[in-house]
């Protein structure tokens, strides 16, 4: 990777101390938190029936060809930063690199704070299976989760990756109860009794579907994860690949299995009302009325641990990104300080918790609305083209994995994003145009007002 940008004399570096189980366990802790357990119902009413399993798999489809965008890209450029270093070095050739790099970091300060706010306070929502709480103790609670993971993240990042395998046993015993009970008491005929609404490909079908992927997607998000510490990774020419590629195949079968589970000891118009689906599925495998409640508290627990390690996971990628555009010359030059002894990027990480907290007195509807519009136009959409871009034009950067069936995911990955952005609400796609022309208007106020910073386009 001799032929991007030089960073600035006097900056330091990350070690690599993250194997393909800690890299893997950190991509499938950030995808599975509280997001699968609070969307089913939604995906649900979305379709107007239980079969929701179409949208996970256009989402398991979307992720994997997205996935193979990262997987080519993180090889090839495998440092901090992620989505801020790919376009950059793609964009370079056609003079567009360091204003593609700006857009990136200009959302990521949209983006990050609403991410990290709607898990924590998806996990004060579902907290209320206890008891319902007032708006102030909710609101201060969340905003204690992200203080609590962030402090969790202040060490060293040996110490992270034998954190997140930890989560990694909890999440997966999670999940997996929800499975092994379901294979007793469900019934599989009651799970997949679609309506004849569910075979006709018409309008209806095709923006329900829409509305239930981009819900999928918000659930599948964070395969990616791992190439936001790239800096961190031992041999991440052949980890990053790997462990982008096997966290998502681990969570589609997971998410697939866990859903028909749910609707099939369930019937999916009364999981479409609830909001604690999961805790009152497995309270419904218990006779005795005691049992029940405390299996549905029990479950509602690990929920809560699962939601926080997710929250774990995201700041940790997230706070990567201010460090590495700091590191290369394009943000603040405070954001590029490491640790003295414990050698990670404590400053950028303390902003990236703190800066939350305020997005933590919202609703998650508030959260989560246009937030997934925002990333396609701004990200996901011009990081498909990306890949191709390096491929065709970078021949100066050895790029030891080229995508399956190259470029095909590429093409897969951009069409799709399209699709669930244009069939998003209508002012989102206004407040994504919108953003997008004010990122552009930031990046020349940048220019004028750093007349002396190097071009790195």
């Amino acid at each position: 990777m001799n032929t991007t940008t030089p960073r600035p004399s006097g900056t330091a570096s990350l070690e690599r101390r993250m194997g393909l189980l800690e890299a893997t366990a950190t991509n499938i802790i950030s995808m599975v938190g509280v997001g699968p357990f609070l969307t089913i119902p939604f995906m649900i009413a979305a379709m107007n029936g239980p079969h929701i399993i179409y949208a996970w798999i256009v989402g398991a489809i979307l992720s994997l060809a997205d996935g193979l965008v990262y997987a080519h890209l993180g090889a090839a450029l495998p440092g901090s930063g992620g989505s801020y270093l790919y376009l950059r070095e793609a964009y370079k050739p056609f003079g567009l690199g360091r204003l593609m790099a700006f857009i990136f970091i200009f959302q990521t300060i949209l983006v990050a704070p609403l991410s990290i706010a709607g898990g924590a306070v998806g996990f004060a929502d579902y907290l209320q299976f206890f008891a319902t709480m007032p708006a102030w103790q909710h609101h201060l609670l969340a905003a204690g989760v992200c203080v609590a993971m962030t402090a969790l993240l202040y060490r060293d990042i040996e110490s992270i990756g034998r954190l997140t395998v930890i989560m990694l046993v909890v999440v997966l015993l999670t999940v997996g109860w929800v499975i092994v009970a379901g294979l007793f008491t469900s019934s599989l005929s009651q799970a997949f009794d679609f309506p004849p609404a569910a075979y006709r490909f018409d309008g209806a079908f095709v923006t329900g579907l829409g509305a239930a992927s981009v819900l999928a997607m918000y659930s599948y998000g964070g395969y990616n994860q791992v190439c936001n510490i790239g800096d961190e990774i031992r041999d991440p020419t052949r980890t990053i690949p790997r462990s982008i590629v096997l966290s998502i195949a681990v969570v589609a079968v997971l998410y697939m299995l866990m859903t028909t589970a749910i609707l099939g000891m369930i019937p999916w118009q009364e999981a479409a009302q609830s909001r604690t689906v999961a805790s009152n599925f497995i309270a419904s495998t218990f006779s005795d009325p005691r049992q029940a409640s405390l299996a549905g508290n029990v479950m509602t627990g690990l929920i809560l641990f699962v939601a926080a390690s997710s929250l774990y996971a995201v700041i940790l990628g997230y706070s990567r990104v201010p460090f590495a555009a700091a590191r290369d010359g394009d943000f603040f030059r405070v954001f590029a300080k490491v640790h003295p002894t414990k050698r990670f990027p404590h400053v950028s990480l303390l902003a990236i918790g703190l800066i939350s907290l305020p997005f933590c007195f919202f609703t998650l509807g508030q959260l989560v609305s246009w937030l997934m519009q925002v990333q396609i136009l701004l990200r996901f959409v011009w990081q498909a083209a990306a890949v191709i871009l390096l491929y065709e034009y970078r021949k100066d950067i050895p790029q030891p994995f080229k995508m399956w069936l190259y470029p095909v995911p590429a093409i897969v990955s951009m069409l799709l994003w399209l699709y669930l952005f244009f069939t998003g609400p209508f002012e989102g796609i206004v407040f994504a145009f919108g953003f997008l022309a004010v990122s552009v208007a930031a990046y020349f106020v940048f220019l004028r007002l750093n007349p002396a910073t190097s071009d790195h386009s």
